[in-house]
């Protein structure tokens, strides 16, 4: 998957909300859109290195929007909860998800009961509901959701319970964005909560993937599955 053009580089300076950054490009303060709800403390430090795509709409706020982060051991990071999705269903269609290698057809944005699932996978004989989580924070080798609390997160993950109750398939996926994680754990010291139910979702029958990502400056691409430990 490549980013779009043209990629340019910054510096982070200041979050003022969940969604708008101060960047510095050139000589000159921007604001820049972050599409991504978390805390990202640990990514959002000043004076990070940060790359830039300039807005398409001259209406807009902000002039940029957040693409990578670079860490402080120079490991780059995509930032952007939305590009998960696009990964999985890019992998998908191009038959590179083994565990999901029987199904033929793919359907995003599934209401399903009060939640609404990332995919919906079928064949001539099975369907499989997929949520798909955006995973940025890696703490020593190990990647880690969530990094704020998310009841949301739960209740997809206590829908995905109900699903394979009634006999349909049903997986968690989390997409880690970034290329140095050794294995995934529940962020149980954020949000206890969230992995006792990740849990008892695996004990139920979900299945529970993680994969890690090679990032480059052109664009961002899945690694081989990372062991999940719970």
């Amino acid at each position: 998957m490549l980013w779009p053009s043209p990629i340019i580089q910054g510096v982070f300076l200041h979050r003022r909300n969940r969604f708008t950054l101060e960047v510095q490009v050139g000589n000159e303060m921007a604001l820049c859109h972050l599409a991504n709800s978390g805390r990202l403390g640990e990514l959002l430090v000043k004076g990070r290195r940060v790359w830039l795509h300039p807005a398409e709409a001259p209406e807009r706020k902000t002039a940029y929007d957040l693409i990578l982060v670079e860490t402080a051991e120079g490991h780059r990071i995509s930032i952007d909860a939305r590009v998960p999705n696009a990964l999985f269903a890019e992998a998908f269609r191009d038959h590179r998800l083994q565990p999901f290698s029987g199904f033929t057809a793919l359907r995003a944005e599934v209401t399903v009961g009060e939640s609404r699932l990332d995919f919906q996978l079928d064949n001539d004989r099975e369907r499989c509901f997929v949520e798909v989580k955006s995973v940025t924070l890696v703490d020593r080798g190990v990647a880690r959701f969530p990094d704020a609390p998310t009841e949301r997160g739960r209740k997809h993950l206590n829908e995905l319970m109900r699903l394979k109750a009634q006999g349909l398939d049903a997986a968690v996926v989390f997409m880690v964005q970034r290329s140095d994680a050794h294995y995934f754990s529940p962020n149980d010291r954020t949000d206890p909560a969230f992995g006792e139910t990740l849990r008892r979702a695996h004990a139920a029958g979900v299945l529970v993937l993680a994969y890690g990502c090679t990032v480059l400056e052109t664009g961002i691409d899945l690694l081989a599955p990372v062991e999940v430990r719970l």
